[in-house]
């Protein structure tokens, strides 16, 4: 399966996790978010950047997650009917937080927050089947000048 992710240029040349606290991981808790396909990596990207932010050096990102290897799966039904709240971020960061801490898959399948029937895919740099998720290339992505305009 092919996933997506937008990042800055000075970072693309791997697949790296800051540890900055985000949606579904807290602070120091290090995690790869990609979407499963380009356009929602778009919209993953904006709503988190200012106008200003948009016009910085991008590029997208094509990651390869072999078909045998194993996902865990949150679901919508698994989640709070809140989850999208601001303030529920401590409870999806919690739910990446076990997943990290568990280590029982390199993978792990979220709902998107921006639209529901989508998905993401947290990548766990620390579990032993992460070698084998490959980072296939990157290119240059430019967003749209009418986005946020």
């Amino acid at each position: 399966m092919q996933v997506y992710r937008i990042t800055l240029a000075k970072f693309a040349d791997s697949l790296q996790a800051s540890g900055r606290s985000a949606r579904w991981n807290g602070n120091q808790v290090r995690v790869i978010y990609a979407a499963s396909s380009q356009s929602l990596s778009c919209l993953e990207n904006v709503v988190h950047r200012t106008s200003l932010g948009l016009n910085q050096n991008f590029r997208l990102l094509s990651i390869n997650i072999p078909d045998n290897l194993k996902i865990s799966t949150i679901k919508l039904s698994d989640l709070k009917p809140d989850w999208l709240a601001y303030e529920e971020l401590p409870y999806t960061q919690n739910i990446g937080n076990n997943w990290i801490q568990k280590n029982e898959t390199a993978v792990l399948r979220v709902p998107s927050a921006i639209i529901a029937q989508e998905y993401n895919y947290l990548l766990n740099p620390n579990h032993p089947d992460f070698s084998e998720v490959k980072l296939l290339g990157n290119e240059s992505f430019i967003f749209d000048s009418r986005i946020k305009s």
